[in-house]
């Protein structure tokens, strides 16, 4: 940067250091040959030559930083972009494994719930089988109570029946071990 600003100076000082153009009025007629001509052809040689070296020994250096800054920055995007594919198809992956994934719960749940359904209805007939035999034991305890009843009636029907029929015999006394 400091050899492309020195370049400047020298080209501007070179300018200036030239002879100012002289204006030619209408009545004066200009001479034929300037004699300064060959000078000024050699200062504009020296000025190109030195403006040449001075492009040729700093220009390729700084199109080779450029190029290599700018081929590094090509290498980095790649980069970023092959790490971008890759986040993308993980990410793809993931969603098509996701549709595979809620089918798999699907079916599971399904799984699931005729397991749970199957146990219910296990547990359902453990507890009418358990109601059933609870029933069947209070129905033959009421049978048993009804026919212990049955009998206890049927024994005061007989004795008081068997009363009656031997009181006009005992003279309306009661016989001993009699109710």
């Amino acid at each position: 940067m400091k050899r492309l600003l020195l370049l400047l100076v020298l080209a501007a000082g070179a300018s200036v250091a030239q002879e100012p153009t002289k204006v030619e009025s209408k009545d004066h007629e200009a001479p034929a040959g300037d004699p300064l001509i060959g000078w000024k052809w050699a200062n504009f040689a020296i000025l190109a030559i030195g403006l040449g070296y001075l492009m040729s020994k700093n220009l390729p250096t700084f199109f080779k930083t450029r190029t290599a800054s700018i081929q590094k920055g090509i290498a980095e995007a790649q980069q970023v972009k092959r790490d971008a594919e890759q986040r993308a198809a993980a990410t793809d992956a993931r969603v098509s494994a996701l549709g595979a994934d809620i089918e798999k719960f699907r079916t599971e749940a399904g799984v699931e719930m005729q397991r749970e359904g199957e146990r219910i209805q296990q547990e359902t007939e453990r507890q009418i089988a358990k109601l059933k035999e609870q029933a069947a034991q209070e129905i033959e305890s009421a049978g048993k109570t009804a026919r212990r009843e049955l009998k206890t009636y049927a024994a005061q029907l007989a004795l008081e029946l068997a009363e009656q029929r031997m009181g006009p015999l005992t003279g309306g006394m009661k016989l001993p071990g009699m109710f």
